[in-house]
């Protein structure tokens, strides 16, 4: 896995310093997503894997299927990625052009873990106070887990914040045995 990133790297730093340079972070967020998206569906995924098809093939099916919904730097991208044979590295490729995103953006991504689904004031509260902790735009994610039986569970980076049933029942646990 760290292979692929470290192929990936190089492509997702210069497409996030293209994007930067055009002002178009968001554009190329948006071809990415839809260029990966591509990628990862099953049929065209076993198509691109065919060795008995040509590159020219791969590239022309990407490419109609992209549209106009790609800019003329996304289909260089994409003819690029086919001829070096990376064309499966793309969805790593987005992962890290978004985590560039988002840094350059001062946005982190926070989880949000509950045990059944909270009405969006709660949610967006809950962003709310995560913003003025962390002093940063803050993009939150709700998971329903059953397992934490109520409260919730916050991630943010390396940052949890358990006040749910199942994290306090945990440390009852742990308190009782020592």
């Amino acid at each position: 896995m760290a292979e692929i990133s470290t192929i990936a790297r190089p492509y997702a730093v210069a497409i996030f310093n293209l994007a930067k340079e055009e002002k178009a972070l968001s554009k190329w967020s948006d071809m990415l997503s839809l260029m990966s998206g591509i990628v990862e569906n099953e049929d065209i995924n076993s198509f691109i894997n065919d060795s008995k098809i040509l590159d020219e093939d791969r590239e022309k099916l990407i490419l109609n299927i992209c549209g106009d919904k790609i800019n003329s730097s996304g289909k260089n991208l994409i003819k690029l990625l086919v001829e070096y044979k990376r064309l499966l590295i793309l969805s790593s490729i987005t992962l890290l052009f978004e985590e560039l995103k988002d840094k350059d953006e001062g946005v982190i991504e926070a989880e949000i873990i509950m045990a059944e689904q909270p009405d969006k004031k709660l949610v967006a509260k809950l962003l709310q106070s995560l913003e003025k902790r962390f002093n940063k735009k803050i993009e939150g994610k709700v998971v329903i887990d059953k397992s934490i039986v109520g409260g919730t569970k916050i991630v943010v980076g390396d940052t949890v914040i358990d006040a749910s049933v199942r994290g306090q029942l945990d440390n009852l646990a742990y308190t009782l045995k020592a």
